[in-house]
C-alpha cells in the first residue's frame, strides 16, 4: 500500500485486513515510511481552519479535571501528584515543584508508545529498543509540537442509553455496543468529516468523582468500567470514519474487564488498546471531562465545536494531560 497524503481517499478497514506488505489491519506506511503521529496527520491546516469557523457564541469549556483530581489514581500502576510550593526571596518570589507527577493519571492523551502489539510491536515497525526514556521515537512531543486542532464532535451516549430506557450502570463494566453509538449518533442527526476529534460522553468521569472515597476504592479495586465493547465491527467503524483521535470520559475508552465474545485474545486481557494503537495509528483520550460540554450540547442541539489540545513536548513521553478545551 503506498504513502497517501492526507487529502486523498484513505482505504477502508476492510481493505486495511487484507493488507499483506504489512500487518493485516494496520495503517503502517500510511503517512509514510518514518511516521511517528498516526491518524493525527489527518489534523491538516485545512481541517483547523474549518474548525476555527465552528465557533459562534464564544462559548469555552475545559476538557481536562484538576491534575490531582483522580485521588487515589484509577490505575494501581499509578500515584497521586504532590503539589509542593518554594518561596525564596524574602517571601516575595514563588515556585512549584511536584512530585509523583504520573501525566496520565488523569484527563490525558495516550501516544503512540503506550502500547505495542503483541505480534507486530510498535506503531510503524518502530523498533522496540528506540522506544526508551528521553529517545524521540514514538515521543507524546511528536504530536505536542503541533498541537492537535480541528472539530470535535460529540456523542452523547448517556443520554441516548437514557432514552431507550438502558441506562448506563457507571459502576459496572457496562459494555457499550456499535449499536449504541449508532444509535446515538443517528438520534443527534450527526454525520462525520474525516480528521474530526470524536468525543464519547458516558458522564462515568463526573460520576466517579462524586463518590465517596471509600466507594471509589471499591470501584477501583473491582475494576469494572463502561467503555466501548470490543469487536472487530467497533474497529472498523472507529476507522472507517477517519477520526483524527478517539477521546472518552472512561477510564479506558473500551469497557473493563473485556467482553467474553472480544477476538483480541492475543491482547492484554483482550483488550482493543494493541489494534487501536500499535496497528491503526490512534492516539486515545481518557478521562476527559465532557459532562459541561455535553449539557451545553443538549440544550442547543449543537454538537460540533472547535477542540484543541496540547500535549507536553515531553520527548519520549508515552502520554501527557490532554490541555484540551472546546470553544462553541
Amino acid at each position: 500500500m503506498t504513502h497517501l497524503k492526507t487529502s486523498e481517499s484513505l482505504p477502508s478497514y476492510a481493505e486495511l485486513k487484507a493488507r499483506t506488505d504489512a500487518p493485516a489491519g494496520s495503517a503502517w506506511g500510511l503517512f509514510g515510511a518514518d511516521d511517528q503521529i498516526g491518524t493525527v496527520n489527518l489534523l491538516t491546516e485545512s481541517v483547523a481552519a474549518d474548525a476555527a469557523s465552528l465557533v459562534r457564541k464564544g462559548a469555552s469549556f475545559g476538557l481536562d479535571y484538576e491534575l490531582n483530581a483522580f485521588k487515589p489514581p484509577v490505575s494501581p500502576f499509578r500515584k497521586a501528584l504532590v503539589h509542593c510550593e518554594v518561596c525564596r526571596l524574602d517571601g516575595q518570589v514563588h515556585d512549584d515543584y511536584i512530585n509523583d507527577f504520573f501525566p496520565q493519571a488523569g484527563s490525558h492523551i495516550d501516544g503512540l508508545r503506550h502500547h505495542k502489539h503483541s505480534v507486530h510491536g510498535f506503531y510503524n515497525n518502530v523498533n522496540e529498543f528506540l522506544v526508551g526514556s528521553g529517545t524521540p521515537d514514538l515521543g507524546v512531543q511528536q504530536i505536542g509540537r503541533r498541537g492537535m486542532v480541528g472539530r470535535g464532535v460529540l456523542v452523547d451516549i448517556s443520554r441516548y442509553r437514557l432514552s431507550v430506557g438502558r441506562p448506563l450502570d457507571l459502576n459496572t463494566g457496562d459494555p457499550i455496543s456499535l449499536a449504541d453509538v449508532e444509535g446515538a449518533v443517528q438520534s443527534q442527526g450527526l454525520s462525520f468529516k474525516t480528521g474530526d476529534i470524536l468525543l464519547l460522553h458516558t458522564g462515568w468521569a463526573e460520576h466517579f468523582l462524586s463518590l465517596s472515597s471509600r466507594d471509589q476504592e471499591e470501584l477501583i479495586e473491582k475494576r469494572t468500567f463502561c467503555g466501548l465493547s470490543q469487536s472487530e465491527e467497533m474497529l472498523a467503524w472507529l476507522w472507517n470514519n477517519h477520526f483524527s483521535v478517539v477521546a472518552s470520559d472512561t477510564v479506558a475508552v473500551e469497557v473493563m474487564p473485556t467482553v467474553s465474545t472480544s477476538p483480541f485474545d492475543r491482547n492484554v486481557r483482550g483488550m482493543m488498546h494493541p489494534d487501536l494503537i500499535a496497528l491503526l495509528g490512534f492516539c486515545l483520550g481518557e478521562m476527559w471531562k465532557l459532562d459541561d460540554l455535553a449539557r451545553d450540547c443538549a440544550a442547543d442541539k449543537v454538537y460540533e465545536c472547535m477542540v484543541a489540545s496540547k500535549p507536553l513536548t515531553l520527548v519520549g513521553g508515552v502520554g501527557s494531560p490532554c490541555n484540551a478545551v472546546a470553544i462553541k
